[in-house]
């Protein structure tokens, strides 16, 4: 027992825990869509706000070049109106010429001695392209820290572009780009230039101007990735900026990512195992309980054996405690049937004397009324057989009583010509003693016998009635043959037949019966009046 109930808890645990797992895996699934959807609007909105810092630069410098020549006479007056102009904000102006001399820098006061710009491939670059350029992070002279340069080649009065008007920045000013409030927990991001060096990072221990820790996908290529440094495997999530070149990564190790759900699934792990233990520990309380009283079950059920009285017992379980009580009621109805059946062996060899004095009796008229062998055999099979139909019937209702339409039917049936119509039978529910019931069986058949030979059945057109009511404690049986063929020229018997006999000692001297006889022009009929109380009859059946 304590092995089925664990398969049938487990039958009912299982099922769940798998549909929790499946809950729980799309749920994380979705959680890190959703994590993996904000990690790229955290770095797009990265992408913005850089753009959106060197777009204002580049906005700056065709200002101030739209202002300004530059000319020995003029460069302390545009000195001053770009310090003016860049006063409050994080930028700085350059003039740069083709030899790479710095003619002015704001960060220092004007007339300073300069040395030559320290990012000579950008700005070789930007004077072989004549268009704007951003440079990637370098370690200025001047500022003597890591900057980045936004390059505006200008015209001289004689139309060259001889100059570079230039915006300097130090790379901490874009440490509020890749803040870590705008992360994920256990992310960091960090901004790249175009050749992969650290612009600004949220990481503590990632130095500006280094390369960055590990190779990223290629440049252009964007979205979600993976990486592995010193076998660490690492989630990455890549923006690239157009206008500027640089990268914008996010990442994360894929343990710190992967931890919210593994954690999840130990402890759905463990909650499993410990309901399961539960369910084990309760079916085998639940199984001990059972046992106990199974074993109290099969006790009685012994006793039940040896036919001895069983008490009902109280049991925890109410089902169990309903079987105990259903073996008390079946020891004490076994006592009962048995009660009954040695009732009923007495009833039966009484009954089974009885049934011989009849047979002797048919016996004996058959063989006086025969005039041969042959019809000596016939009329007793005859009588047996009716017999036989009013015992069956006497044997299926022994407890009920016979319904006497049943029993009339019965013994009827195989006098019944083809035509139904021919015998009627009618009258309310009476169900009579077996005893009874045998007795008058035994004078239908005779009725019937007589009918088939000398009455209305013995040809093609007559009709018995047979009616019966009961009136006043009285049951009244009424046989009414017409159609029959009565010729004056047809003999009559020497002596009573065995049914006349029937009718007036079986039923007049067993039951007290009252019969009269009348003849009509159409055939015979019998009246029989009986006290109901002689039937021992239920008459409200």
């Amino acid at each position: 027992m304590a092995f089925y109930l664990t398969v049938l808890l487990f039958t009912a645990i299982v099922p769940s825990f798998i549909f929790s797992l499946i809950i729980l895996k799309r749920s994380t699934d979705e959680q890190e869509r959703v994590v993996t959807a904000l990690l790229k609007a955290s770095t797009g909105s990265v992408t913005r706000v850089v753009e959106r810092d060197i777009d204002s630069m580049l906005t700056m410098l065709k200002v101030l070049s739209a202002d300004s020549t530059v000319d020995a006479a003029r460069l302390e007056a545009f000195y001053q109106r770009a310090s003016s102009a860049l006063a409050g904000t994080a930028s700085n102006l350059l003039v740069i010429d083709r030899g790479h001399n710095q003619l002015f820098n704001t960060r220092v006061p004007f007339g300073t001695p300069l040395s030559k710009a320290s990012d000579s491939e950008s700005i070789e670059a930007a004077f072989a392209n004549g268009t704007p350029l951003v440079s990637n992070v370098f370690f200025g002279k001047t500022a003597q820290q890591w900057v980045y340069n936004v390059y505006l080649p200008i015209l001289t009065p004689q139309g060259n572009n001889d100059y570079l008007l230039t915006l300097t920045q130090n790379a901490a000013s874009m440490a509020k780009a890749v803040n870590r409030d705008v992360l994920s927990p256990g992310w960091n991001a960090a901004l790249l230039d175009g050749v992969g060096n650290v612009i600004a990072s949220s990481a503590a221990d990632m130095p500006v101007g280094k390369p960055f820790f590990m190779s990223i996908v290629p440049a252009l290529r964007v979205g979600i990735g993976e990486a592995v440094h010193d076998d660490v495997k690492y989630r990455t999530v890549t923006e690239f900026s157009l206008l500027t070149g640089w990268k914008i990564i996010a990442w994360a190790k894929s343990s710190d990512v992967d931890a919210p759900a593994v954690w999840s699934y130990v402890w759905l792990s463990l909650g499993g195992l410990l309901f399961a233990g539960i369910a084990v520990a309760g079916s085998a309380t639940i199984a001990r309980f059972l046992a106990q009283g199974v074993k109290l079950l099969a006790k009685d059920a012994h006793l039940l054996g040896q036919g001895r009285p069983i008490a009902p017992r109280r049991h925890v379980i109410a089902e169990i405690e309903t079987v105990s009580t259903a073996l008390a009621e079946a020891a004490q109805a076994r006592r009962k049937a048995e009660n009954e059946t040695r009732f009923l062996m007495r009833e039966v060899a009484h009954r089974s004397k009885n049934q011989l004095t009849v047979i002797q009796s048919m016996l004996n008229q058959s063989l006086g009324a025969a005039e041969s062998r042959v019809d000596f055999a016939e009329a007793f099979r005859r009588r047996i057989t009716g017999l036989a139909r009013s015992t069956d019937l006497m044997i299926a209702n022994a407890a009920q009583g016979v319904d006497f339409h049943e029993l009339a039917q019965n013994q009827l049936q195989p006098f019944i010509p083809d035509d139904p119509e021919r015998v009627r039978l009618s009258g309310p529910p009476v169900r009579l003693d077996a005893q009874v019931s045998q007795t008058l069986g035994m004078a239908l058949h005779e009725l019937a016998t007589n009918a088939t030979k000398y009455g209305a059945l013995a040809n093609g057109r007559g009709v018995v009635d047979l009616n019966w009511s009961v009136v006043d404690g009285v049951f009244l049986l009424v046989w009414r043959e017409t159609g029959a063929d009565i010729a004056q020229d047809v003999p009559v018997p020497p002596r009573k037949g065995f049914g006349t006999l029937v009718l007036e000692r079986m039923l007049g001297m067993a039951l007290d019966a009252k019969l009269e006889r009348l003849m009509h022009a159409g055939g015979i009929e019998w009246r029989v009046k009986i006290l109901a109380e002689k039937l021992n009859a239920d008459l409200s059946a």
